[in-house]
C-alpha cells in the first residue's frame, strides 16, 4: 500500500505503511494477550466445588509462597543497594540530612545544584554537591549548632566550636551566610573563651608564645639550622613553601622567610590563643587546617616543606605514613624537606622514623640527631631530636 521515505544525510530511511495483513496480525496478538490474562485470572480465582485440598496442592502453595518471599527480599535488598549507591554518588554516604533536628541552613547548604548546561560531557557530572566532612555525622549536634545563626546577620562568636568540629574530623566545614566578626586591631582582649588576655600570660604556657626572631638566625644547638644555610642548599631556587606544625605559633618562620623573598603558608590551629590572627597580622598566610586533613594543594607545587611537629612517632605508624606521603606529594622534584627538631624520644622511635624517611629515597643534605633534657620536671632523662634537610629525588 505504499511507503514513506525520509532523506537523512546521504541515506534514506523508509517507513512502510500498515497493510491489511499486518493489521490482522496485530489483532491476533491482542487476542492472545487477552486470552492469556483470562486464563491466568481463572487459575488464581477458581475454587473447586468440593474444598478438598490434596497434599500436592499444599506443596505447590508452599513452594509459591517461598518463591514470592524470596523475590520480595531480593527487591528489598536491591532497593537498599541502590540507595547506598545514590548516597555515594551524591557524596552523602553517612550524613543523614533528613533528621528533624538538623539546622535548616545546613540543609540548604547541602542541597544539590544542577549544572546550568546539563550533564558535563567530560566528567559525567550533572549536579554540584556541597563539600562537608563525612565525620560530621558523628558530631551532627555540634554541626547543627554551628549552622544556627541569623541569615545576613553577624556570625556567632563560636571559633572554639569550629575548631572542636575540625579536631573531630569534621572538615571542611560548611559555608555560612553571616558576617564574620571584625576587629580593628589584633589583641587578646577581643578573644573569647581564653584565660589569658596578655602576652606575658601566654608566655608562661608550656609551649610559650614569644616572637623569637633569633631561632632561625642564631643557632642555640646543633639541631638548629639557619635559614640562610638551608636556602643555600636549595641553590637559591626556593620561592614558595609550606610550614607544618606548631613550632612557629606566631608565624616567625614565615615572617623571616618573607624577608628573604620566600612565601610561606603556615598550617595552624588556635591553641591557647588565636594563632591565625597573629600570623595574619604579620603579613603572612595562615591556613586554618588540622594536620589530619589532606593538604589542599596540587601536586609538586612547593619548593620547601618545613615540619616542626606532626612527625612525632608516638602515634600509629600508618598515620605518620599518610602525613609523610601527602607532604611528599606537594613537594616538587629537587625541593627541600626540612625536618626541624622532630621529637623522637628514644633510639627505637628514631629508627622507626628513619626507616620511613628512607622509603622515599631522599638525598640527605644534612642530618643531625641531638639529645636534650626531657621536659618533665625532675625526670633527668635525655630525649632524641632529629633535624634534617632532605632533597626530593626524581622518581620514574
Amino acid at each position: 500500500m505504499g511507503s514513506v521515505s525520509l532523506k537523512l544525510g546521504d541515506g534514506t530511511a523508509r517507513f512502510k505503511r500498515s497493510t491489511l495483513c499486518s493489521s490482522a496480525v496485530n489483532i491476533l496478538m491482542l487476542f492472545s494477550v487477552l486470552a492469556t490474562n483470562l486464563f491466568a485470572l481463572h487459575a488464581f480465582t477458581y475454587s473447586p466445588k468440593h474444598h478438598t485440598i490434596t497434599p500436592f496442592h499444599h506443596k505447590n502453595i508452599t513452594l509459591i509462597s517461598q518463591h514470592v518471599s524470596l523475590i520480595i527480599k531480593q527487591i528489598d535488598s536491591s532497593q537498599k543497594k541502590l540507595a547506598r549507591i545514590e548516597n555515594q554518588l551524591l557524596g552523602y554516604q553517612t550524613l543523614n540530612v533528613s533528621r528533624p533536628n538538623l539546622a535548616n541552613e545546613l540543609k540548604l547548604f547541602l542541597q544539590h545544584h544542577q549544572l546550568p548546561l546539563g550533564k558535563d560531557s567530560r566528567t559525567g557530572i550533572t549536579e554540584m554537591v556541597a563539600s562537608v566532612g563525612h565525620s560530621c555525622e558523628k558530631s551532627a549536634g555540634l554541626l547543627s549548632q554551628y549552622m544556627t545563626y541569623k541569615v545576613s546577620g553577624p556570625c556567632p562568636d563560636d571559633w572554639s566550636l569550629a575548631q572542636k568540629l575540625i579536631l573531630r574530623g569534621c572538615e571542611p566545614l560548611p559555608r555560612r551566610r553571616c558576617f564574620a566578626k571584625t576587629v580593628s586591631k589584633v589583641g587578646l582582649s577581643t578573644w573569647s573563651g581564653l584565660g589569658c588576655k596578655n602576652i606575658n600570660c601566654l608566655n608562661k604556657k608550656p609551649n610559650g608564645f614569644a616572637f623569637d626572631r633569633q631561632k632561625y638566625v642564631k643557632a642555640t644547638s646543633k639541631n638548629d639550622f639557619l635559614i640562610d644555610d638551608v636556602l643555600a642548599m636549595g641553590n637559591n631556587g626556593i620561592r614558595i613553601g609550606f610550614d607544618i606544625g606548631t613550632g612557629s605559633k606566631t608565624g616567625t618562620f614565615a615572617a623571616l622567610m618573607a624577608e628573604k623573598n620566600v612565601t610561606i603558608i603556615t598550617n595552624t590551629l588556635n591553641v591557647d590563643a588565636l594563632d591565625s590572627d597573629f600570623i595574619a597580622a604579620r603579613g603572612v598566610f595562615p591556613l586554618f587546617l588540622s594536620s589530619d586533613h589532606r593538604f589542599p594543594f596540587y601536586d609538586n607545587v612547593f619548593d620547601l616543606v618545613h615540619v616542626t611537629s606532626g612527625l612525632d612517632v608516638g602515634t600509629k605508624p600508618e598515620k605518620l605514613e599518610f602525613l609523610m606521603f601527602d607532604a611528599d606529594r606537594i613537594l616538587r622534584v629537587g625541593g627541600l624537606f626540612w625536618l626541624d627538631n622532630i621529637h623522637c624520644g628514644d633510639d627505637e622511635k628514631k629508627r622507626t622514623l628513619t626507616r620511613l624517611i628512607e622509603k622515599f629515597g631522599y638525598k640527605k643534605l644534612k642530618w643531625v640527631v641531638g639529645q636534650k633534657m626531657d621536659g618533665a620536671v625532675g625526670s633527668g632523662k635525655h630525649e632524641l631530636d632529629l633535624s634534617a634537610v632532605l632533597q626530593k629525588p626524581v622518581r620514574i
